[in-house]
């Protein structure tokens, strides 16, 4: 049996690899010259740049992927956990380090409000709790009904679904600092901390219990390890495959128009933006319309700025946030109100700090990152003014000028998501992880009204990240082998 796989992001590749692993024939078409999707990189001056995810999180969801192959990560990339794992600016002569272990970052937070180390600990031990449920109970379910979602165990914590990330973190820690450390994870890739269910704490178990890891050469190497892995499996790829149309006949999927010819096919899995992917079909074909997308809630959009300076940077950590600015106003200008923000939080990555692949000898390789609201003006003049503004920021909060010394600079927002992804409203991260968009409430990964036709990626389950993304392949295979059965 053939597949055809549209698109090459990280939900693509895993499915790909189940698929061929199984016993079919798959092809994945990729529109853009690299395998990758969202995770790309961008080279120039000597500089190398991680375009899309930048943070190695749940290094044990990557080691059951590659686990399922009989392989591990090292065999295809070298891990570095980061120590520190970030640095938090909170303004001139305020700022956090958040250590490589929960002992220390418990020693952190008891130093800035006592009391709260004990707290801390308790926090995160409920948040392992709630991690080991999603990941062995819930996330791997196809989100087909609420049934899924019921078991003895989130049964006993139904409550922490209708509270908030944000009632539960302010009702055990008061520094507003602390407060924020532990709502960003939530902000930069999901949705309002006032919005997010509790149940979610479970990333900041992410963050403080199993840290913050780096792959040697960056997250491409992730993309390079999963594709080399796919090829061994037999999967072929197809690069600068544009594809125009999803054939039909009889309500049944039957192949692809790609740089207009026409590949026909038994199975069809789309890992390409959700909302584009039904625009390739017949309006009759398309489940969600276009008055459903309107009022989705979606994961922030972003400001990237790939900077290369030729000289060290000062100050700052591999990852390093900028928290100078009010938060809850950028979470609203983000989510409510949906406008450039007036001052933005903004998260800033050196991986030549770790690793000297990704610029030249005595340079510095800097990602800075300012996530937005979705659908929003994007011209050359907006861009520049908040790269003027965030560096006017940091060169304030690091205490050294290096506006003289970039050489190279590229950016990339809303359009660049749009026209490069095909993302709705040049959302950068899917659908936000609020009670409404959780689990069978999302887009659903086979087609209601094509037969033949699967999703897979950010828009369905179990959500945005490239963690979730891994697992969204491995549910969408799943459910192609299920069903066609070699």
């Amino acid at each position: 049996m053939r597949i055809s796989i549209i698109g090459s992001g990280f939900s693509s590749l895993a499915a790909s690899c189940y698929l061929a692993k199984a016993g079919f024939d798959v092809t994945i078409y990729e529109k853009n010259a690299t395998v990758g999707g969202r995770a790309r990189q961008l080279k120039g001056k000597g500089f190398t740049f991680d375009i899309g995810p930048t943070w190695y999180w749940m290094p044990d969801v990557f080691e059951k992927f590659f686990g399922d192959f009989d392989k591990k990560p090292s065999d295809y990339y070298t891990l570095e956990k980061l120590s520190p794992a970030y640095k938090v600016y909170f303004g001139e002569n305020d700022s956090i380090d958040i250590a490589d272990n929960l002992n220390d970052i418990v020693t952190t937070f008891e130093s800035i409000e006592k009391g709260s180390g004990k707290k801390l600990e308790k926090f995160i031990g409920e948040a392992k709790t709630n991690y080991d449920i999603a990941i062995k109970e819930l996330v791997y379910r196809p989100g087909d009904s609420i049934i899924e979602l019921v078991t003895i165990e989130t049964a006993k914590r139904v409550s922490q679904f209708f509270s908030t990330i944000s009632k539960t973190v302010k009702s055990k820690f008061k520094d507003y600092r602390l407060q924020q450390i532990l709502e960003f994870p939530v902000l930069f890739l999901g949705a309002k901390p006032s919005n997010t269910p509790g149940f979610y704490n479970f990333m900041n178990y992410a963050d403080f219990g199993l840290g913050t890891w780096h792959p040697k050469g960056g997250m491409y190497k992730v993309v390079e390890a999963m594709e080399t892995l796919a090829v061994e499996l037999g999967v072929k790829f197809q690069t600068n495959a544009n594809v125009e149309k999803i054939t039909t006949s009889n309500k049944k999927a039957t192949g692809l128009v790609v740089n207009g010819k026409t590949i026909v096919s038994d199975v069809v899995l789309s890992g390409a933006d959700y909302h584009f992917t039904e625009t390739l079909l017949e309006s009759s074909h398309r489940q969600y319309s276009e008055n459903y997308w309107s009022k989705k809630t979606f994961a922030p959009s972003s400001l990237l700025f790939y900077v290369g300076f030729d000289k060290k940077i000062e100050n700052v950590n591999h990852h390093t946030l900028f928290f100078d600015a009010a938060f809850e106003q950028h979470a609203k200008e983000i989510y409510d109100t949906k406008e450039w923000p007036e001052n933005p939080l903004f998260y800033a990555s050196f991986p030549s700090k770790t690793d000297d692949a990704f610029a030249p000898n005595g340079s510095e390789a800097a990602i800075f990152l300012i996530p937005l609201a979705t659908d929003l003006e994007d011209t050359p003049a907006l861009r520049e003014k908040y790269f003027d503004m965030i560096i006017d920021r940091f060169e304030k909060l690091t205490k050294q000028s290096v506006r003289e010394n970039i050489i190279f600079k590229d950016s990339f927002c809303v359009n660049d998501f749009k026209e490069q992804y095909n993302s709705y409203g040049g959302n950068a991260y899917g659908l936000a992880n609020i009670l409404t968009q959780t689990a069978f409430l999302r887009p659903k990964i086979e087609s209601k009204k094509v037969e033949n036709l699967y999703f897979t990626g950010q828009l369905t389950v179990p959500g945005p990240g490239v963690p979730p993304a891994l697992i969204s392949g491995k549910i969408a295979s799943d459910k192609i082998i299920k069903a066609y059965k070699l």
